[in-house]
């Protein structure tokens, strides 16, 4: 026999529920995160149920009593939203249990109107009397007065039946017998974890540079930049709306099998290899690359990351280079051939001759303790985000200990997982603890492919949050080869608009679309390989810059809660299949944002929509007006709208919905 048979009452399918409670549930502190349940019971007496949300360190039974709703079109189904206030892991349990005073308020109504008096309805009265003295001995001394009175109405045979009767059923009354029932056969579901995070764990725009291209260009050839350098350019990336400012590794790079240029196997003297290529003699994972500076730079750079309102994302990447530290000191962590040599990282057709991966079954107690050293290093140096490299590579026991070890200690940090891989793997990662995961978005760029993944990951937001990277230094999509600036804008919008967290690596803003060749994703000249200075200054005077565009997106994002949600997402049906309509609301206001953008950078597109009216908080036949908030224009609008969208103009319509009618905007 299995579950649990000393259910009294009925309980089944609470939501939500991660791998039927192996693993805690997310959420972030404010966010709104219904709990549902399927609540019945035996007979027609009524039931009733509630959510137990306890925060951390406190027992569930001073937890105050959250009722539950009845929704949606199953009878048996019930719901109330919880808002956690602080970071931690919280509990949550649907209680589930016999409701007197409901039935007894059933029973009363439909005797009155099927015409039974007072002697029919004498044992009805008694007992109502008796359970509005039982609420009055336990309830507040404010209405104590008002329950013994309804009481002694009930008893009270000098009264008409509907006199007596009023008082219990007036609601003011009615108000606080729901806030103190009477509960019988109380019954427990299995208690369930929630662990809540900052905020940042579900909101933030992300930009991705190299420090080493901030150098100065000296006699036409780029210079490594310094951490002092590559601070200059921060006013730029706040200037933009950033959040969060994502570093790839910062260590020394490998100077055995270091690549060149664009991968070549023979690298030059003045080649500066990959910085996924970590250690070298000069030190490991927990060293500074010295060209970049000082670990008091790094501060340094950390510092003024945060006195612009952003932070750092620091890059975690577990595999080393043929001269890393580790391979001398603890060569049994990475796999030897049968030859004797190490095995370095392959994934045909590709070689990675200056990487060795590490071997997590040789010695995983050792090289446990050693990551977690490291991490912590860095923390202590200011970082409170990791971007981890190719999570998908390493054992998930590894992972699972890890993330919760730092949290232990510090519930703010955070750990974006790189794992473009297996759909069953990236969503495991997200179970097991990454707060963040990339996504498949870059792949996604035809209506019905963007329509179902967000709505896939809009269903599994109480786990998975996702981070929609428009472009990444491994990726560059083929649709922003050649799809022109339009296109730019166009996935840019998409981004920032469809998911809480977005990210930019740099040189989106500049355009930057030539691939490696035909059919590659690779940039031409990347700059995992190279120094790649860049003239910001050149692009915004000349006016060829994206940069204003991500500074509106982003400025439009902080001014809506609701493009702060994932849950929230839905799409609405529109009658060209080149235009793509969506909306977010957020539960905590009356905030509301419509979304219509062309997903072809080349002619423009028209079309009509047919909107869900309820989802935008409307009735079907309501009108409303729509503010654009990249034009500023104003439509009035209702279920049916038409559309015309050039993208060289304008590839997108942001709209902030307001929900009564101002006949003084222009119909579109």
């Amino acid at each position: 026999m299995t579950g649990r048979a000393d259910l009294r009452l009925g309980i089944s399918d609470v939501a939500p529920v991660v791998s039927c409670g192996s693993f805690s549930t997310r959420a972030v502190v404010g966010e709104h995160l219904p709990i549902t349940a399927t609540v019945f019971r035996e007979g027609h007496d009524a039931v009733a149920a509630n959510v137990v949300f306890t925060p951390p360190g406190e027992e569930p039974s001073a937890a105050p009593l959250l009722r539950m709703t009845k929704f949606g079109p199953e009878p048996d189904r019930w719901t109330a939203t919880v808002v956690p206030d602080r970071e931690g892991l919280w509990t949550y349990q649907v209680e589930a249990w016999d409701d007197p005073l409901s039935t007894w308020h059933h029973d009363v109504e439909v005797k009155v109107e099927a015409g039974q008096g007072p002697e029919e309805l004498a044992n009805d009265l008694e007992s109502g009397a008796r359970l509005l003295e039982e609420v009055a001995a336990a309830a507040p001394e404010e209405h104590r007065e008002a329950l013994t009175g309804a009481a002694t109405a009930l008893r009270d045979q000098s009264l008409e039946l509907t006199a007596r009767i009023a008082p219990a059923l007036s609601p003011t009354l009615q108000q606080v017998l729901h806030d103190h029932p009477v509960r019988r056969l109380v019954t427990g579901s299995q208690r369930h974890e929630l662990w809540v995070d900052r905020s940042r764990a579900l909101y933030g725009s992300w930009y991705e540079f190299f420090p080493r291209s901030e150098g100065p260009v000296v006699g036409g050839a780029p210079t490594h930049g310094t951490f002092a350098q590559a601070a200059e350019r921060l006013p730029a990336i706040a200037e933009m709306g950033f959040d969060v400012v994502y570093l790839p590794p910062i260590h020394p790079v490998g100077k055995v099998n270091r690549k060149g240029k664009n991968n070549t196997l023979v690298a030059q003297a003045d080649d500066v290899g990959s910085p996924w290529a970590i250690g070298s003699d000069e030190g490991g994972h927990d060293a500074v690359h010295p060209q970049l500076g000082t670990l008091d730079d790094f501060k340094a750079f950390v510092g003024r990351t945060r006195e612009l309102g952003m932070e750092v994302a620091l890059d975690l990447a577990l595999q080393a280079a043929p001269d890393h530290p580790w391979v001398t000191s603890h060569p049994e962590w990475f796999t030897t051939k049968p030859d004797g040599t190490i095995a370095y990282a392959e994934n045909p057709p590709k070689k990675y001759q200056d990487i060795y991966p590490i071997n997590f079954d040789n010695d995983p107690e050792g090289i446990y303790a050693e990551v977690l050293r490291v991490v912590r290093h860095w923390m202590d140096a200011g970082v409170r985000v990791f971007r981890v490299d190719n999570p998908h590579t390493k054992p998930l026991n590894f992972w699972h200990w890890l993330i919760w070890e730092v949290k232990k200690t510090d519930p703010d940090v955070l750990f974006l997982a790189e794992a473009f891989t297996r759909p069953a793997m990236m969503h495991q990662l997200a179970r097991i603890g990454f707060t963040q995961s990339y996504t498949y978005f870059t792949w996604r760029t035809e209506r019905w492919e963007l329509e179902e993944y967000g709505r896939e990951l809009a269903e599994n937001a109480h786990y998975m949050r996702p981070n929609f990277f428009v472009n990444t230094p491994d990726i560059l999509h083929e649709t922003l080869q050649v799809g022109g600036p339009p296109m730019f804008k166009i996935r840019a919008v998409l981004a920032s608009m469809m998911s809480p967290t977005w990210g930019v690596y740099s040189g989106y803003e500049l355009f930057e679309h030539v691939g490696l060749r035909p059919g590659s994703e690779e940039y031409l000249d990347t700059e995992k390989f190279q120094l790649r200075p860049r003239d910001w200054a050149a692009a915004e005077a000349s006016g060829r810059s994206l940069a204003p565009y991500l500074r509106r997106l982003n400025e439009i994002r902080r001014a809506h809660p609701a493009l702060q949600q994932l849950r929230t997402l839905r799409f609405h049906p529109i009658d060209n299949p080149n235009l793509l309509c969506f909306s977010k609301t957020d539960p905590g206001s009356d905030d509301c944002v419509l979304v219509v953008v062309s997903l072809n950078s080349t002619y423009t597109q028209i079309g009509t929509t047919a909107l869900d009216m309820p989802a935008l908080g409307l009735d079907w036949s309501d009108g409303f007006s729509v503010t654009d908030d990249i034009t500023g224009a104003h439509y009035d609008w209702g279920q049916a709208n038409y559309v015309e969208l050039d993208p060289y103009r304008e590839p997108a319509h942001v709209f902030t919905v307001h929900r009564s009618l101002s006949a003084s905007h222009p119909p579109h």
